[in-house]
């Protein structure tokens, strides 16, 4: 095994010219080397065996472990992916939500102007009155007081003393059915 072919050879040609194959110290050497590889081989390769079948294992456990945690960040995966899907589905519907109250509050808005600008047209309305029906008083009261004058005038012209003497004693006697 450990010997070319040119060295058996010329080993073989050397152990002829000499004594004898065991009287050479080199053949012992190799006999006793030979012991030990066989003595040494078993236990040798059992051990190296016995560690190979170990760090076999050690990787088999580890690949196994490799294995439950790929599972484990695929579960947190869809977990976290199923959150996001709610979150933004969450979102969407407070967006719709808010787009509503927004258009409610704005159709509420609306409609509150428009009834604050009718009740102020209203208001408006009802003051216009009040100065028209104020106003007409006012040309009442000043056509009545211009009457008046104008009646005191006329009267003062065309009554006479004698006139005037028989219109209060014509006034005094109908003052009793008057007041009755």
């Amino acid at each position: 095994m450990f010997f070319s072919v040119a060295q058996a050879a010329e080993t073989a040609a050397d152990s002829a010219a000499e004594p004898g194959f065991f009287a050479n110290p080199e053949s012992w050497v190799a006999i006793t080397w030979l012991i030990v590889v066989v003595l040494l081989a078993r236990p040798v390769s059992k051990a190296i065996i016995k560690g190979l079948d170990g760090r076999r294992d050690k990787i088999r456990d580890r690949l196994a472990e490799a294995e439950k945690l790929r599972d484990e960040a695929q579960e947190l995966l869809a977990a976290y992916q199923k959150k996001q899907r709610e979150a933004l589905a969450e979102a969407a519907a407070i967006i719709a939500q808010a787009k509503a109250e927004a258009a409610r509050l704005t159709a509420q808005a609306s409609s509150d102007l428009d009834e604050l600008v009718m009740r102020r047209e209203q208001q408006a309305m009802e003051r216009i009155r009040q100065a028209e029906a104020e106003a007409t008083r006012e040309v009442r009261n000043m056509a009545v007081e211009i009457a008046v004058a104008a009646t005191r005038g006329l009267i003062v012209e065309t009554l006479t003393k004698d006139k005037a003497a028989a219109l209060v004693d014509s006034a005094i006697k109908d003052l009793p059915n008057l007041l009755h």
